[in-house]
């Protein structure tokens, strides 16, 4: 098979939407697929046999070190050139529109996923009314598509309401090798822990931005000093944090990848996930994995992924002291490991090769149902 992967955001970016490419392209080229990435020019040209092809790309006024790309006529040429059976425009805003709309031109079968709450985030970036704009676009941007994906039943329940088409969940899965207990570091839980690594330590890892609600973390860390955090990842918010946390026992680490990330998730305590606009939330998943019981803000995607009390403790963003008083619950040690027992086994059956094959049959059957309209 030729598939042509249409996206806003890939290599060297780090999130929950490269992860689960790069999970899938690696599979694909494994079993013999052709596959091309079209998306912002990064700098990076080639991954695991896939040829990336480079949109040129600029900085986004409201997230201004993420660099996107405008819809492009080199999409057209691409495609043309590589004659793909399928199309997956993945996240389409800008690029993903040129993916869509020569797609279509061209008549490709066609597959579009729907990964980041984009509407939501505008709540906190203080424009909330362009969402019935942005609600609209996006609706017959993903309408277009024969088949959509979303990453968890609540996101399908919510698209379902609004109309777009023909919706299905695209499962979720972790890396089990990179992501183990087995790569705690003494010396990463020295950087991480600025030289205390008696302290417990909270670690936080994902884009520094005003949706994540990571400011909340700053009451565990007045409760008392036996707590420190650090934070893995960067973006638009940084410097706010920076501020927000100044005096207090935190470490700003910036973006991490490879061993170096395997290594921060186990050999940190507790995972903390204060965010209520994912989509999914692929890094509970690699927490989980690496061994670490997970404190999340309740929300619909998190309550797929966490059992209350057996794999992760669950609080009420809107409670006074929730998340605080969930972390305190985890000095209990007997619960503390119940929970991160528990949640080894339940990570075990969630590999990246589950979701890969789902894709890879969910192409086909797009495929061959745009045969049988011609």
């Amino acid at each position: 098979m030729r598939i042509a992967i249409v996206t806003e955001t890939f290599l060297p970016s780090t999130d929950g939407i490269v992860t689960r490419l790069c999970a899938s392209i690696k599979w694909l080229r494994n079993h013999g697929h052709e596959v091309i990435v079209i998306a912002p020019d990064l700098g990076i040209e080639d991954f695991y046999g896939a040829k990336i092809f480079g949109i040129p790309a600029r900085p986004f006024f409201l997230y201004k070190s993420k660099n996107l790309s405008l819809p492009s006529r080199k999409v057209k040429q691409c495609l043309i050139t590589f004659q793909p059976d399928i199309v997956h425009v993945v996240n389409p805003a800008l690029l993903g529109a040129a993916g869509i709309y020569y797609s279509k031109r061209l008549k490709l079968p066609l597959v579009a996923s729907y990964h980041t709450n984009i509407p939501q985030y505008l709540d906190y970036y203080r424009i909330p009314y362009l969402k019935p704009i942005l609600w609209k676009y996006l609706n017959i941007l993903h309408n277009r598509a024969d088949l959509n994906l979303c990453t968890s039943q609540t996101v399908k329940i919510e698209l379902d309401q609004r109309k777009f088409h023909n919706v299905k969940v695209w499962n979720r899965g972790v890396d089990l090798e990179r992501f183990n207990p087995k790569h705690f570091d003494h010396n990463m839980r020295m950087h991480l822990t600025n030289g205390s690594p008696e302290r417990k330590l909270l670690l936080f890892v994902g884009r520094l931005a005003a949706e994540k609600n990571i400011e909340s973390i700053r009451s565990v860390l007045e409760s008392s000093p036996d707590y420190c955090l650090a934070l893995v990842g960067d973006g638009p918010f940084r410097s706010t944090l920076e501020n927000h946390f100044k005096d207090t026992n935190t470490v700003f680490c910036g973006f991490m990848h490879g061993e170096e990330l395997s290594k921060a998730y186990a050999s940190s305590d507790v995972f903390v996930f204060p965010s209520i606009t994912e989509t999914l939330g692929l890094v509970l998943m690699e927490a989980m994995a690496a061994g670490l019981p997970v404190v999340a803000a309740k929300s619909g995607p998190t309550c797929e992924q966490i059992e209350h009390g057996e794999t992760g403790v669950l609080y009420n963003p809107d409670q006074p002291n929730g998340l605080l008083n969930a972390v305190l619950s985890l000095n209990n040690m007997a619960f503390s490991s119940k929970i991160s027992i528990q949640t080894g086994s339940y990570v075990k059956s969630f590999s990246w090769t589950g979701p890969s094959e789902q894709i890879y049959q969910l192409y086909r059957e797009v495929i061959e149902h745009k045969k049988g309209l011609r």
